[in-house]
């Protein structure tokens, strides 16, 4: 089957299947979906240094805990009507989405600078051991964070304001992230084809025989590295917004992990791998969770035979070609 059209039929499932669940009056499955999708973005930005570049980030809930927190920040603050004091300036919090996402991506892609600056230093199992720590480094400061929420989170009573719509109807906050998965997919989609793209993979099968074409391969992985987390944490706004609640398990390793495998059951460098991916394991967790609670034996044998015998992942093994190797 032609991967163009496993994708055209994956955006019109997606499409579908809310439509139909309007219809259906079943707000829980539009819920899910949404939840799907989120997912599915926050995979996507993984999948810009691990599908393109090689990277094996075990560390990037780093930068989906911090979309959620400048989420749940930001929204605190204006429901309570306090200012967020910085020292020299205060901040007004704020209740509208596109503002939260130009912080959470912003706050994302400054954290990614710096944690790539030192992460890049290194490779391999040393690149993987060091993202994971920063990882579990923001996770124990979000616990002892006491203002907000430490431990137990951080509620928030309402949800975010987009000019025009109803963001609390559940079809109209899926039809937002929807539409930021869609323009994201599209990006990825030209990134891959751009000389940037093609310089970023070629790093990740030959450092040497970048260097020798005068490109610096430390600013290019940087730069994947700070796209990546900037999606990732405009992925963990979203993903605090439909729930209205944040917590330090946002930075938890499980979740980082997660995002892998994700990726690895849709295609590693895959355009829907991961939305393919986040479809197959909420899937998995919504109907064999309600079997059992170890549900996660099922995602490990669906993921144990698709590395073992489909290294393209889904995609690959329904196009017949594998996917990137890392």
């Amino acid at each position: 089957m032609n991967e163009r059209y496993i994708n055209g039929l994956m955006i019109a499932g997606l499409l579908a299947l809310p439509l139909w669940a309007l219809a259906a009056d079943q707000p829980f499955t539009i819920t899910l979906v949404t939840r799907t999708v989120i997912l599915a973005l926050a995979a996507v930005g993984l999948n810009v240094i691990l599908g393109i570049g090689g990277l094996v980030s075990f560390g990037h809930a780093v930068f989906f805990g911090i979309g959620g927190y400048a989420m749940g920040i930001l929204t605190y603050h204006a429901q309570t009507y306090t200012a967020l004091d910085l020292g020299l300036i205060s901040i007004e919090g704020s209740k509208s989405m596109p503002v939260i996402w130009i912080v959470a991506m912003l706050t994302s892609g400054i954290a990614a600078f710096f944690v790539g600056l030192l992460s890049l230093r290194t490779s391999g199992v040393y690149f993987i051991m060091i993202t994971l720590a920063f990882g579990q480094m923001f996770y124990y400061f979000a616990i002892s964070w006491a203002q907000y929420g430490g431990e137990d989170g951080l509620s928030i009573y309402v949800r975010n304001g987009f000019p025009g719509l109803n963001t609390l109807d559940p079809i109209q906050f899926y039809g937002i992230c929807f539409a930021l998965l869609c323009l994201v997919l599209f990006l990825f989609a030209r990134m891959q084809a751009a000389p940037f793209g093609l310089a970023l993979n070629a790093t990740r099968q030959s450092t040497a025989r970048v260097e020798t074409v005068g490109l610096n391969p430390m600013r290019l992985k940087l730069l994947a590295f700070v796209l990546s987390g900037a999606v990732t944490g405009l992925a963990g706004a979203l993903f605090a917004d439909l729930n209205r609640f944040v917590s330090p398990s946002m930075f938890s390793w499980q979740l980082s992990g997660e995002l892998i495998v994700l990726i690895i059951i849709g295609g590693v460098g895959r355009l829907m791998g991961p939305v393919i991916g986040a479809c197959v394991f909420v899937a998995l967790e919504h109907f064999l969770g309600e079997l059992t609670d170890f549900w996660h034996v099922y995602l490990g044998i669906v993921l144990l035979c698709i590395v073992l015998f489909g290294r393209g992942g889904l995609i690959g093994l329904l196009t017949g070609k594998e996917g990137a190797h890392v």
